[in-house]
């Protein structure tokens, strides 16, 4: 049996949400059920990975990092401003 409820909205938000919709009647429970699907990752991280998130957590807390500045200079891109 389908319920109700009532959310308050601001003005901005409900018009980010009605730019989202997919077709114009598309109901505003179905595009949240389609944005929460979006955001659960049901596929579990690989044990590599894992091990990679560890690695770059000791390499950040021993401090062998590198301003995101300097990399994208190497890698080429140039900051205008």
């Amino acid at each position: 049996m389908a319920t109700s409820t009532t959310i308050k909205l601001g003005m901005e938000t409900k018009a980010r949400l009605d730019g989202i919709k997919v077709h114009p009647r598309e109901t505003y429970d179905d595009m949240i059920n389609r944005l929460v699907d979006c955001a659960i990752d049901d596929e579990p991280l690989s044990a590599e990975t894992l091990d990679h998130l560890k690695e770059a957590e000791e390499d950040i807390k021993a401090g062998r990092v590198r301003p995101m500045k300097d990399v994208m200079r190497d890698l080429g891109f140039h900051d205008d401003e």
